[in-house]
């Protein structure tokens, strides 16, 4: 049995997320999850909140509530729409929790120990009117290069170009909205990246196999310009990780806490022990699977993560774990996803703009969503959803080919052979190069299903229910019984069969429908299709009961459609 780490890049706390959000890194890794476990593989699939840096300050200001009480509110909140998504985690942790906190601080002080640390003195935005320094998203201002009103200090929304708060024309706070604003002179710690420019270069290039769009950003950030760059690692602001080197206190560097992209990845690692406190389970129960020494030299780490989290988990997260020189695990493959663009536009949480994850449950079952965002994954390159294509996409696929085909077989059945499996003699000649064609195609669905090619599975998945659609139109039972009953019997105690085989295939993209087929089927037996697949296909005997299923997807009308563009077509308020 192999063992397989998977976590998903964790979403920040500051409201729900958009569609955009989901495809890019959790429901790719709940896929991945749900299909080792369905090849009877251990899996450890973790997820947390990221609840530090001015995000989490900014939008719990905007409702008026204390930070802690926000990020905890907002915790529950995702946590909800997760499971509504049936984001199959093994635990959905927190960054502000005491796990993290605690091993946060000890890796500072092990790279403070290392040397891979340094003390950098420069010049920030202090605001008199609020008596403190202003992270750079913490200032507005006017973009310098197409006049965007409220670009933020580090880039302008509008434009994208990269900036400086010094850089904005009458920069002012978003807290106060003062514009007496002046630099000042502040401490800050620095990780020194550049030092491990090299053995971080070494570590990449030995990833033969991983997607081009991974490795390919990695390398633009070790190699323009200057190469990589020494990083910041704390901030001035009141809400996150304390600044210390263990359990020591770090003189200078009181009331600062770490900046949210030091912390944020090494909640992956603190997140394993908040599953097993969760769990009543021991240390080595989360170290068997993040430290080399405690046993997990066999685990298989894979992260999944949108594009723009590339260069801190490739970079940045590998020069901490590196650095401190102890023997964690390192991610083994970084599947990463280009954008998905919404209707000739952008998603963006921040604009409000696109279809959210608690909407989309609003007016639709999870898996009709699952399946549309898995088959059209921004791999390759951006994609883009539209209402047409959505509706396209379930009505031919999840309603007019597998639904079909399970209401088709089951309604015969109970018309002819009442609502059990019928004997009939053995498989035919039509039967034998059916299960032929059926098991090439499974094997070629899970490779692709450890390739992590998602929308080729998703091509391959939907090309095994339309075998048993041509199956069952060819076959024509309900003609075949007027002539030779027993023969009919035998087509359909095959097809009856075929609705557990398309549950258990299906389940890491479809759950629910996958559910409901097994549980129509009066059987709980989702073992994968190992071996010989005729002896597999004849798991369900004569005289097993069924219950014909109410429909398994509902076609979207025209009028749904253009209710939901017109509904999603302004800004979320």
């Amino acid at each position: 049995m192999a063992r397989h780490l998977i976590t998903s890049a964790i979403p920040y706390i500051n409201g729900i997320k958009h569609l955009g959000n989901l495809v890019g890194s959790q429901l790719p890794a709940d896929l991945y999850a749900r299909y080792q476990r369905g090849r009877g593989n251990e899996v450890l699939f973790l997820c947390a909140t990221d609840e530090h840096g001015t995000p989490a300050e900014l939008a719990a200001a905007k409702a008026g509530k204390p930070v802690a009480d926000y990020c905890a509110e907002m915790h529950e909140v995702q946590a909800r729409i997760a499971q509504g998504f049936r984001l199959s985690f093994d635990h959905f942790g927190r960054s502000s929790s005491p796990q993290n906190h605690r091993l946060t601080q000890h890796f500072a002080g092990r790279l403070a120990e290392a040397g891979l640390i340094r003390e950098v003195t420069e010049k920030q935005m202090y605001s008199r009117a609020d008596g403190r320094f202003l992270p750079d998203r913490y200032i507005e201002g006017t973009c310098p290069n197409c006049g965007f009103e409220s670009a933020r200090g580090d880039q302008c929304d509008n434009c994208t170009k990269q900036l400086d708060p010094v850089d904005l024309i009458n920069p002012r706070s978003t807290i106060s909205g003062s514009t007496d604003l002046e630099q000042r002179e502040t401490k800050h710690l620095y990780l020194r990246q550049s030092t491990m420019r090299q053995q971080l270069q070494d570590w990449i290039d030995s990833k033969t196999d991983w997607p081009i769009l991974t490795t390919s950003i990695a390398r633009k950030w070790l190699n323009d310009g200057d190469g990589l760059q020494d990083r910041g690692i704390t901030r001035d602001l009141d809400w996150g990780i304390p600044v210390r080197k263990g359990d020591q206190d770090w003189p200078g560097m009181e009331g600062k806490v770490f900046y949210v992209w030091f912390d944020a990845p090494i909640e992956y690692i603190a997140c394993g022990a908040e599953w097993a406190e969760a769990n009543g389970l021991d240390a080595p129960a989360w170290e068997r699977w993040w430290r080399t020494d405690k046993g997990a030299s066999d685990v298989t780490y894979t992260q999944f993560m949108g594009k723009d989290n590339v260069p801190f988990h490739t970079l940045s997260f590998p020069a901490t774990i590196l650095g401190s020189g102890e023997p964690w695990k390192l991610v083994d493959y970084i599947k990463s996803f280009n954008y998905l663009n919404y209707d000739g536009g952008q998603f963006s949480t921040s604009r409000g703009r696109g279809v959210f994850m608690d909407q989309a449950l609003d007016i639709l079952p999870a898996d009709y969503w699952r399946w549309w965002l898995l088959s059209h994954a921004p791999e390759s390159s951006d994609a883009e959803f539209t209402w047409e294509n959505f509706q396209a996409s379930v009505n031919k696929d999840l309603a007019d080919v597998l639904g079909n085909f399970v209401s088709r077989i089951t309604k015969f059945c109970r018309a002819k052979f009442g609502e059990a499996v019928p004997e009939g003699g053995a498989w035919g000649e039509q039967e034998t190069a059916l299960i032929e064609t059926l098991t090439a195609r499974i094997r070629t669905y899970e490779a692709l299903m450890d390739a992590m090619e998602v929308r080729k599975s998703a091509q391959e998945l939907r090309a095994i229910w339309v075998l048993g659609n041509e199956y069952l139109q060819s076959a024509a039972p309900w003609v075949t019984i007027k002539e030779d009953p027993e023969r009919a019997a035998m087509q359909t105690r095959l097809g009856l069969n075929l609705i557990r085989l398309y549950a258990v295939l299906s389940a890491p993209f479809i759950p629910d429908a996958s559910a409901a087929m097994l549980a129509a089927l009066h059987s709980d037996d989702a073992a994968w299709p190992e071996g010989d697949l005729g002896a597999w296909l004849g798991a369900l005997p004569a005289d097993h009961t069924f219950t014909v299923p109410e429909v398994l997807f509902g076609k979207i009308t025209d009028e749904q459609r253009e209710d939901w563009q017109t509904r999603f077509a302004g800004i979320r308020t």
